[in-house]
């Protein structure tokens, strides 16, 4: 097929948008470590946050220079485009029979392209997904032919914008869906980040564009150094460096909701709810799955630390967690610290209400005491709950299990951020699909899909898990 000026000028126009995504990506990861060392009272970066600023703001500079390029390109298809149109309108002109005239290009104000015209389903028409949902129903359900169309539309302009992520996606297993509007993804975004607390504080990395694992090397071996004896004697060499690969399998996320014939035909709202809900549901899924899986998540690759008493106390408890801080600092040999205590949020409220010595062993908020740690006031999901005394920041997850051992025990877990990875595509589509799994019921199942793979498995032992009577639930009795 021949190439037009307009198919160029909208591929031009797509490696802006995303030089300028990449350019703000940037800036918000430089953003996010400085603010974190702001948040954890830091005056200065580590040597990896300096190394990660760095290669951010090389990322930010190399964007510019593409957005610059894109534009300049843009400026120049325009030029050309303009001349063609000029130069077609002349030989139209000068030909004698009208009835030979052939249909003139549509002008270039006339062609429809993403980054110019509205998309199918925008912040405007579409504001919480309701829409986008209702058609992807009338589509599956009714055949509407209007519905199938805005949806062609839309996923033409998804191919156009994020190609490269849906080419990934297809063949991958037996999903084959919609993508979600991604404004609909970032919209929900800080509503559902209460659904995963330890997710979101773990070190964040990009899935590979293509396969379905992801593959790091972890060192069993590592490099020699010695003093030398003397100038020009041979120096250390031994042992050679080796290593291991570690393969992380990408895993699917999902969250569904079977919805009803009368709820779609006759419901008020129920789009919104379904939409919000299954955002929830996905994110909840994730975080359970780092956390719980078996094998690979938080709670069975750690190093157990039995905590059995039958009088739990703040006082009994606190010297186990340092207990936990200092074996995973003696795994990881300096390649980084402990910096996080992740707990169930009925944990972190009994510690709260502990008392040492008369005193709160956790202050609040704006009441200066002789205390022994910080409470942030934080809601579920809002960052940080706290800090405890030594300093280390306190994660509440209530996806971690209540179940634990033969009574109703919890966990508690001591972790290094920096050697938990979580990777996942902050540009990548969420999708969505229907299936009429439950037609005889008159009830249709709505899907919601994505990919991510983690894993917490480069250094042995270097996660602790605190586990025993000690985390039986507990109670809040008063003086």
């Amino acid at each position: 097929m021949t190439t037009t000026f307009d198919d160029l000028i909208i591929s031009a126009e797509a490696e802006q948008s995303q030089a300028i995504r990449r350019r703000e990506k940037a800036l918000a990861t430089v953003k996010y470590i400085h603010g974190k060392a702001k948040q954890e009272a830091r005056a200065r970066l580590t040597d990896d946050e300096d190394a990660e600023v760095a290669a951010a703001m090389e990322t930010h500079a190399l964007a510019e220079n593409d957005v610059a390029g894109a534009q300049h390109k843009i400026a120049q298809l325009k030029a050309a485009k303009a001349a063609e149109e000029r130069h077609d309108q002349a030989m139209q002109e000068r030909r004698e029979d009208p009835a030979t005239v052939p249909a003139r290009k549509a002008a270039y104000d006339q062609v429809a392209r993403v980054g110019r015209e509205e998309r199918t389903y925008h912040r405007g028409n579409c504001r919480k997904g309701a829409e986008f949902l209702r058609d992807v129903l009338a589509a599956q359900m009714n055949r509407d032919f209007e519905a199938e169309q805005r949806l062609a539309r839309h996923m033409q302009e998804e191919r156009v914008e994020r190609g490269q992520y849906l080419e990934r996606a297809v063949g991958t297993g037996g999903f084959a869906g919609l993508v979600v509007p991604q404004y609909l993804t970032e919209m929900y975004a800080p509503a559902v980040a209460a659904r995963r607390p330890f997710a979101d504080a773990m070190t964040k990395l990009n899935l590979p564009p293509k396969g379905m694992t992801v593959n790091i090397s972890r060192i069993t071996t590592p490099t020699g150094v010695g003093n030398q004896a003397a100038e020009n004697t041979p120096v250390t060499n031994t042992p050679e460096i080796d290593d291991t690969l570690l393969t992380i399998p990408v895993q699917t996320a999902a969250g569904s909701q079977t919805l009803s014939r009368q709820a779609i035909d006759r419901g008020l709202g129920v789009e919104d709810v379904t939409m919000s809900d299954m955002q929830r549901r996905y994110a909840t899924n994730l975080d359970s799955t780092v956390i719980n899986q078996v094998p690979g998540g938080l709670s069975n690759i750690s190093q157990t630390i039995t905590v059995d008493d039958a009088t739990p106390s703040g006082s009994k408890l606190y010297p186990k967690i340092l207990q936990g801080a200092s074996q995973s600092e003696a795994a990881l040999l300096g390649q980084a610290n402990p910096d996080l205590v992740v707990m169930h949020s009925r944990r972190w409220y009994w510690l709260q209400s502990q008392l040492v010595s008369t005193w709160p062993l956790i202050g609040q908020p704006g009441i200066p005491a002789q205390n022994g740690g910080v409470n942030y006031a934080e809601r579920y999901g809002g960052g940080f709950r706290g800090l405890l005394p030594n300093g280390m920041a306190v994660i509440a997850d209530n996806n971690i299990s209540t179940t634990v051992g033969a009574t109703t025990q919890d966990e508690m877990f001591v972790v290094p951020s920096e050697e938990s990875y979580l990777w996942e595509d902050p540009d990548a589509p969420q999708f969505v699909r229907v299936d009429q799994a439950s037609a005889k019921n008159l009830s249709i199942d709505l899907v919601l899909y994505g990919y991510f793979a983690f894993t917490m498995a480069r250094y042995t032992n270097s996660h602790q898990r605190l586990s025993g009577t000690m985390l039986v639930q507990p109670t809040f009795q008063g003086s």
